[in-house]
């Protein structure tokens, strides 16, 4: 990715961090469900790469690992899980992500850890896949203890 592209990149997530913190609770929930599917879908991508159920195409995997690792952070620091957002719109987030606010932030710091380690190991399917298995300790260890089933 372009340093110029990065730059922009920062600068809309930090004017989107400062907008969303004002937002209505139901217009937070959206957010975050809405980084948490484009994520998801992402790593759907990269886990057929690197199965080797679809071919590896690197130009490719680094995208998804660019946009998963731009996003990973962005649903905490925007105030996704702020005030108000555990009630109202239909969420899957268990009530201890607010009960348990400073457990959730570890966990949730591990995953954007995680995701950042992304893009660098998406040059290569043997390293992604290295990285994606990280990656999905994270996303089950928090899926585990804070998303409703």
């Amino acid at each position: 990715m372009k340093i110029k592209n990065v730059i922009v990149l920062v600068a809309a997530s930090l004017g989107a961090s400062a907008v969303l913190a004002q937002a209505k609770p139901e217009d937070q929930i959206k957010y975050r469900q809405a980084a948490m599917t484009v994520t998801a879908r992402s790593v759907g991508v990269l886990n057929a790469m690197a199965k080797g159920d679809v071919p590896f195409n690197k130009d490719v995997a680094q995208r998804h690992a660019a946009t998963i690792a731009s996003l990973s952070d962005l649903p905490l620091a925007a105030g996704a899980y702020g005030p108000g957002t555990d009630k109202g719109a239909p969420t899957k987030a268990d009530p201890k992500v607010w009960s348990e606010a400073d457990k959730f932030k570890a966990a949730f710091d591990k995953f954007t850890l995680a995701a950042r380690a992304l893009p660098a190991a998406s040059a290569d399917q043997g390293t992604l896949k290295t990285a994606l298995a990280d990656l999905g300790k994270t996303c089950k260890g928090c899926h585990d203890d804070y998303r409703m089933k």
